[in-house]
């Protein structure tokens, strides 16, 4: 007989559960459940490969949905100030940029770092940099700043603009193309003029310009103590220069220049004036100024020719004088030229009328062949023309001095 089998009825009047109470008598074995057919051999076992697979893709399946989940990141990202939040896999700030087509230079800010990692609930800001051409109290430079506004960008260079000027409003904004900004500080600037001192706080650009707000003006030749185009420094003291003045013409002398031109009918020494020189003139115009009181050199403004010099023409002689006079050789010149001249070839007589080692006069001297003034020539060519006048004439010429010849 077969085993017996438990039912209950269910709702067909059908078996509604079946049970397997053990295992068959005699084999060891556990019954199967009723209604599924026992495999036979290698049904068996291919049933189990069957089996095997499908459980490791399920299991696979079930893991690879975990690191999925783990791997999706909830950050904030804030570029130039505007934030979102977005979902990410990458694993650093430097995926993330790259993902979102965010290119950053050496100018730029981003906070983290690029390569710090990127954990789940992270923010990332991104700040670009932006060219600022900044002219500061006159100096200028280009510098960088991530700031979106003329104010941030003077905060963050720690420039103060309480009472300075500006170019631009602080509240504009700065491009990433990049700004034009000129900045004036307030400074303090101290004026001396008219015996009393002014210390006033300006953002002028010039020193005309803060002048003017101290109320100091300037009339006529008036100026200051440097260039009123100038920029004022902080702590500068300035001088108010009262200038007064007038002009005055002079004239004045043009010296002449001298030519020398060689002469061989002339003895050699002699230097004959062939055309006298004359000094030309001009007319100069001076500024003559007094200065806070004080009178200054008169400064040249102008000048006029009137007259042009005229050049000195002079004969110099290179004919060799003779070597002896015959008749006056033997004498004692020396002796008689001590007694007229005092041996100095260039000496004349209070009236001017004799001159020379031997006292020439001017007809005497040119009609022994001199040229020009006797005193004027070498004391050799003085002995020889004394020589040739005492063949002619004897010590007759030299009354009181003459009888030293004969020592």
């Amino acid at each position: 007989m077969p085993a017996a089998r438990a039912a209950s009825a269910g709702p067909g009047g059908g078996p509604d559960t079946l049970t397997a109470p053990g295992p068959l008598p005699g084999t060891g074995r556990r019954r199967r459940t009723a209604g599924a057919p026992a495999p036979a051999g290698g049904q068996g076992r291919d049933h189990w490969r069957r089996l095997v697979p499908q459980a490791l893709v399920v299991a696979f399946l079930a893991g690879g949905t975990t690191a999925f989940v783990a791997a999706d990141k909830s950050v904030r990202l804030t570029v130039d100030g505007e934030s979102r939040t977005l979902h990410t896999f990458a694993g650093d700030v430097g995926e993330l940029l790259a993902a979102e087509g965010l290119g950053v230079g050496a100018h730029d800010l981003v906070a983290p770092a690029r390569g710090a990692a990127l954990d789940d609930g992270d923010e990332v800001v991104v700040r670009y940099g932006r060219p600022l051409r900044l002219t500061l109290d006159g100096q200028s430079r280009q510098v960088w700043t991530t700031a979106r506004t003329v104010e941030g960008a003077l905060r963050q260079f720690g420039i103060r603009v309480e009472g300075a000027y500006l170019s631009a409003l602080r509240t504009a904004p700065v491009p990433r193309s990049g700004l034009d900004l000129a900045v004036r500080t307030e400074r303090s600037v101290t004026f001396m003029a008219d015996g009393g001192e002014t210390t006033i706080r300006t953002n002028a650009a010039t020193v005309q310009e803060a002048l003017g707000q101290a109320g100091l003006t300037l009339q006529g030749e008036d100026t200051t103590s440097v260039p009123p185009d100038s920029f004022p420094r902080d702590g500068q003291t300035v001088t108010v220069l009262r200038i007064s003045g007038t002009r005055e013409v002079r004239e004045e002398r043009i010296p002449y220049a001298t030519e020398r031109v060689e002469d061989d009918t002339l003895f050699a020494g002699t230097e004959v004036v062939e055309r006298p020189g004359r000094p030309g003139a001009r007319r100069v115009v001076y500024a003559l100024r007094t200065v806070n009181g004080v009178r200054q050199k008169p400064r040249r403004v102008a000048e006029d020719v009137v007259r042009e010099p005229v050049t000195q023409l002079v004969r110099v002689g290179t004919k060799p004088l003779p070597a002896s006079v015959a008749g006056a050789d033997g004498l004692d010149w020396a002796a008689l030229a001590q007694c007229e001249s005092g041996g100095r070839a260039h000496a004349t007589d209070a009236s001017g009328t004799y001159g020379g080692l031997y006292q020439f006069d001017v007809r005497t001297w040119q009609a022994l062949g001199g040229s020009g003034r006797p005193q004027d020539a070498t004391g050799a060519e003085q002995t020889f023309r004394a020589k040739k006048l005492y063949v002619q004439r004897g010590a007759s010429p030299w009354p009181h001095c003459g009888r030293r010849l004969y020592r």
